[in-house]
């Protein structure tokens, strides 16, 4: 069972660590090389969850490292515009030029039809990147009470840097009784499987709950899926809720795995569950079947938010899962990495309600 902080004596529903970056996207699903114009969004695998629950009413913060530019400041306005608290991040100055530290961008096209999304990195030697233990009070945070803090593998992959910070923080997390969740989110363009393996293994003893898809436990815990196809086209639940039972015998101190279930038919249009290991029982949430898809950057996260937000309120765990299953359906529909879901929305949408025009 997991045992969550008193509302009372926390400040912070959750707090979020990792990086946030600025994405540039041509509108609708043009191509980058062609388009004479780019969208600007704010988003990080971390960052979005804080971001999602401070828009359905929760107490967020997040830590990380910035730069003090206009760039970076698009950030910090995101972030304070739905009232998550950023005073815990170190800001440095910026040089000029982005030599020592910058903010990451990346270049996403948005996929349709048999053409993926794609995204492209440009975030070498970013102020987060460069994190390093002592730069952020994690002390500090989290004596004021905190009750959730959720990271992942994005972050960790960074730098050997931000994968010590990572440590540091789940272990100033454990000593503070909060509770944590890790997105295991594998980035193959950010590292290695075998990499990620070495580096998850000695931080998986301080986790609460376990996060991720059918690749992220292959190439970060090495649990294989048995009956998956390369192009993971067709998903089993049997063969999931097999793995999690490896997961957990492994690591007894997992108290919690959400699993999202993605069966990709185009890039528009894909079968999206999830389920939920809690307590030795499983629970499945409702599918939905042809999910149609406006951009599905941040899915994950939407999924990581609505299991929190539903854990965090006291729901039981079909509650949870089908609230997280929800959400990331729901955060698929708009555009861009963050979450422009409310609780009203959201609660209709868990609850089974139709798209029927609201008048």
């Amino acid at each position: 069972m997991l045992k969550i902080r008193s509302v009372e004596n926390s400040k912070y529903d959750l707090m979020s660590l990792g990086e946030c970056m600025i994405r540039l996207s041509p509108p609708e699903h043009g191509r980058i090389e062609f388009s004479p114009t780019l969208e600007v969004w704010v988003g990080g695998g971390e960052y979005n969850v804080a971001y999602a629950l401070s828009r359905l009413g929760l107490r967020t913060g997040f830590l990380s490292r910035i730069v003090d530019n206009p760039v970076g400041r698009i950030i910090l306005n995101h972030g304070r515009s739905v009232g998550m608290d950023m005073s815990h991040m170190a800001i440095v100055k910026y040089d000029g030029v982005g030599r020592a530290d910058r903010v990451g961008l990346n270049f996403t096209e948005v996929g349709t039809g048999v053409r993926a999304s794609v995204t492209m990195y440009d975030r070498g030697h970013s102020a987060a990147m460069n994190l390093k233990p002592g730069m952020i009070d994690f002390k500090k945070a989290f004596s004021q009470g905190v009750r959730w803090l959720h990271t992942g593998g994005i972050f960790t992959s960074l730098s050997d840097g931000t994968a010590a910070v990572c440590k540091e923080a789940l272990m100033s997390a454990r000593e503070a009784g909060t509770i944590v969740s890790y997105d295991l989110n594998f980035r193959s363009k950010l590292w290695k499987s075998e990499k990620a393996r070495q580096t998850t293994a000695e931080l998986v003893q301080y986790m609460d709950c376990l996060i991720g898809n059918e690749e992220d436990f292959q190439k970060v815990l090495g649990f294989d899926v048995e009956g998956v196809d390369e192009n993971l086209s067709a998903l089993d639940t049997r063969a999931y809720k097999k793995m999690v039972e490896k997961v957990v015998k492994t690591y007894p101190n997992i108290k919690v795995v959400g699993t999202t279930l993605r069966e990709v038919k185009s890039g528009l249009v894909n079968n999206w569950s999830a389920i939920l290991w809690h307590d030795g029982q499983f629970y499945e949430s409702k599918r939905y079947d042809n999910l149609e898809i406006e951009d599905r950057v941040g899915g994950g996260d939407g999924f990581s938010s609505g299991f929190a937000y539903g854990f965090l309120n006291g729901k039981t765990p079909q509650e949870c899962v089908d609230l997280g299953a929800a959400h990331g359906a729901l955060l698929q529909t708009t555009r861009g990495d963050t979450s422009q879901i409310d609780l009203e929305e959201l609660m209709h949408v868990a609850k089974g309600g139709s798209a029927r025009i609201k008048r």
